[in-house]
């Protein structure tokens, strides 16, 4: 978490539109640094034979997930090429830790569109990693 701020407070050219541009560099810095250090680790990509994963805020708990969040980075690229905003739930979600509420307010949407979106998504990437 402290690269990450420190990569948002060093992106000097960067005019923050609003707090949810903001929130959303933040989730996708998240998601960056985490996927650099576990590509680091020699992790191939696709998953390498990984286990089934469950999108779950615990995931990163413990364990190595570095194969699991590389799968899924793999996947959140081929959801974000069909369906932008989903991946940006679960950006904002999984990786940024925001509240299905502090989601809405950053996308401005409804709380029962980012639940939709956050289960759709869910299915969706875990089908999707399934394969891989």
């Amino acid at each position: 978490m402290n690269e990450a701020y420190l990569r948002l407070v060093n992106v000097h050219r960067v005019s923050w539109q609003n707090r949810a541009h903001f929130l959303a560099m933040a989730g996708r810095l998240m998601r960056r640094i985490l996927i650099d250090v576990a590509r680091s680790k020699g992790y191939q990509k696709r998953g390498a034979g990984a286990a089934k994963v469950s999108l779950d805020e615990g995931m990163l708990v413990g364990g190595d997930p570095g194969r699991d969040l590389i799968a899924l980075d793999d996947a959140l690229e081929a959801l974000a090429s069909f369906d932008a905003r989903k991946s940006q739930v679960v950006e904002l979600r999984f990786f940024a830790g925001l509240s299905v509420e502090e989601t809405a307010h950053a996308l401005g949407v409804s709380a029962d569109t980012v639940m939709r979106d956050w289960k759709l998504a869910k299915a969706w990437l875990l089908k999707e990693m399934s394969r891989s």
